[in-house]
């Protein structure tokens, strides 16, 4: 069974998981694009979505894209959050995670998510959640995860670093 969800545009509109997954995959794709960034997208579902290739650091890179429609409550009635579950096994080298809502993106390289991420499960699933709310009071003793501390992985302050970096 597909699930559906609705989306909270100017008109009545109900999109499949899929579709949202694709969401997120073009608009990485475009915001890349925008910065000289070629990707493709692969034809199975191998854990990579695109595969990315900037001929100014020439070298190609695997990217796994996670996507939220829109911020929704922390456990179903907490405070608003954006989350994102991802294979600890995955074999791409970047995940990045969109915010639609928003149009918004972050991207991480494998080892940075293992490092950020705020669980990682006995099933092995890494689980990455941002709080929206900034006045959300966070336990000492946790991982960071208010939106702001996740500035540095925006798309945009990471590509330079990302992709144009020629060792």
């Amino acid at each position: 069974m597909i699930e559906k969800h609705k989306v909270n545009w100017p008109f009545d509109q109900t999109l499949s998981t899929q579709q949202i997954g694709k969401l997120g995959e073009l608009f990485v794709q475009y915001r890349l694009l925008k910065f000289g960034i070629e990707s493709a997208h692969l034809t199975t579902d191998a854990g990579i979505d695109l595969v990315t290739y900037a001929s100014k650091g020439k070298k190609a890179f695997t990217v796994q894209i996670k996507t939220n429609l829109a911020p929704k409550p922390a456990g179903g009635k907490g405070k608003l959050i954006l989350d994102w579950w991802v294979p600890v096994n995955s074999p791409a080298e970047y995940f990045a995670f969109v915010d639609i809502s928003e149009s918004r993106a972050w991207i991480f390289r494998h080892e940075e998510l293992k490092e950020r991420a705020q669980q990682a499960t006995a099933t092995g699933k890494y689980h990455l959640y941002m709080y929206v709310d900034s006045n959300v009071t966070q336990r000492r003793d946790t991982k960071p995860a208010l939106m702001q501390d996740f500035d540095d992985f925006k798309l945009e302050n990471r590509i330079r670093d990302l992709f144009f970096y020629v060792s």
